[in-house]
């Protein structure tokens, strides 16, 4: 992945298991610092309560950015309603 297209705050998921953390692949985070550079970020994972259970430093291959609406224009087809 591109160190480029992870942001701060980005909403992230661990895409390796990482037991020394308890965190598995599919859990979900938030990018709360850029480190050296872009090249590794300090991911925050909360519960349900908003409560912070982990936070680590992650390289950009060990997450991916979730994303929340189509990733082009292209793809988004119109609603219809019967």
């Amino acid at each position: 992945m591109n160190k480029s297209t992870i942001k701060l705050l980005d909403v992230v998921a661990v895409t390796v298991d990482l037991p020394e953390y308890n965190l598995y692949r599919g859990q979900v985070g938030t990018v709360i610092e850029l480190l050296a550079g872009g090249a590794a970020f300090e991911v925050e994972f909360s519960d349900r309560n908003g409560r912070t259970y982990e936070s680590v430093g992650l390289r950009p291959e060990q997450i991916m950015v979730l994303h929340f609406e189509p990733a082009s224009p292209d793809l988004v087809r119109p609603m219809v309603i019967a």
